[in-house]
């Protein structure tokens, strides 16, 4: 049998991160499913002492999360992350947390697991690449991703790059004002679409400084909400995709799915790692910026949050 954890009511925080919670430090959670299924070895692991240093190098203290040996990890030491990024690991959703803890075993953790552990943990503030939605065809599969649901009930900010393109953008919209899950775009007025900076549809609101988005924050939590807020920002401009080749590379991705029959949680790895093959690594480029974009804006937000 493996070894089970007798207490698994509230994540275990790391030194570092229980200290900075304590000191009322500002601290940014990190994702593992990034580095465990987003990113191939060896750039995964130099990709989370990156994000880490990022966080970090604007004054808030890192917190990647997973669940190791069935305990579930707010804040994770370096043999840790070796672990993570070593390979082997599941893939952990929100569902999925009792059953990796219950089992003493081992998983990187998604947004809605991460947000979720976050929140559990006292953490405001995560840092991811894109948010989870509908997917395009989910009239018919159902297929929308537990991001969404954990958002309007887990009250965290999640700092990202908008959706992924391989989406259906406007209905994850729609579905976040029903969950009534502020979004805000930094700096743009347009919504993101990961690899490329306009989805080609608008943000709700815009702001243009961390103090706006931690005023927003307190407010929204003020006045007794429980929902999350999604923080919407660009890829760099110097690192987008090219245009026709990410719709191309879309168009190729789509099919394959179909023509494999990919659907539910493998549908985004399968995509990714299209578009890894088919760009040369200008994708993993891509993803690396943003994702190291929005740890550093993550940083300056809990930064302010905790003054």
């Amino acid at each position: 049998m493996p070894h089970v954890h007798e207490s698994v009511r509230s994540p275990v925080t790391s030194p570092d991160v229980a200290a900075a919670l304590a000191g009322g430090r500002g601290v940014v959670a990190l994702e593992s499913t990034l580095l465990a299924h987003g990113l191939p070895a060896p750039q995964n692991r130099a990709a989370a002492d990156e994000l880490e240093a990022a966080v970090r190098a604007h004054g808030a203290v890192p917190a990647t999360v997973a669940v190791l040996d069935g305990v579930p990890r707010v804040g994770l030491d370096g043999a840790e992350l070796d672990r993570v990024c070593g390979g082997g690991l599941d893939k952990l959703s929100v569902r999925d947390l009792g059953v990796a803890v219950g089992l003493g075993g081992d998983g990187a953790t998604t947004v809605a697991a991460t947000a979720a552990l976050a929140q559990a943990a006292g953490v405001q503030v995560f840092a991811t690449g894109g948010l989870g939605g509908v997917h395009r065809g989910a009239r018919d599969s159902w297929d929308i991703s537990a991001d969404l649901a954990a958002l309007a009930g887990t009250a965290i900010v999640v700092v990202c790059s908008g959706v992924k393109s391989i989406l259906d953008i406007a209905a994850t919209l729609e579905v976040l004002e029903t969950e009534s899950v502020p979004v805000l775009g930094y700096r743009t007025d347009a919504f993101p679409g990961f690899y490329r900076r306009d989805s080609g549809h608008p943000v709700p609101w815009r702001v243009d400084e961390p103090a706006q988005v931690a005023a927003i924050w307190r407010a929204h939590r003020g006045l007794g909400s429980g929902a999350g807020l999604v923080l919407a920002q660009p890829v760099p401009a110097a690192d987008e995709l090219d245009g026709a080749l990410h719709d191309r590379l879309l168009a190729e991705g789509l099919a394959l799915l179909a023509e494999r029959g990919v659907t539910g949680k493998d549908v985004t790895p399968a995509l990714l790692e299209h578009f890894h093959a088919g760009s040369g690594g200008a994708s993993l480029a891509t993803n690396l910026a943003l994702v190291k974009a929005n740890a550093e804006l993550a940083a300056q937000v809990a930064v302010e949050l905790a003054r």
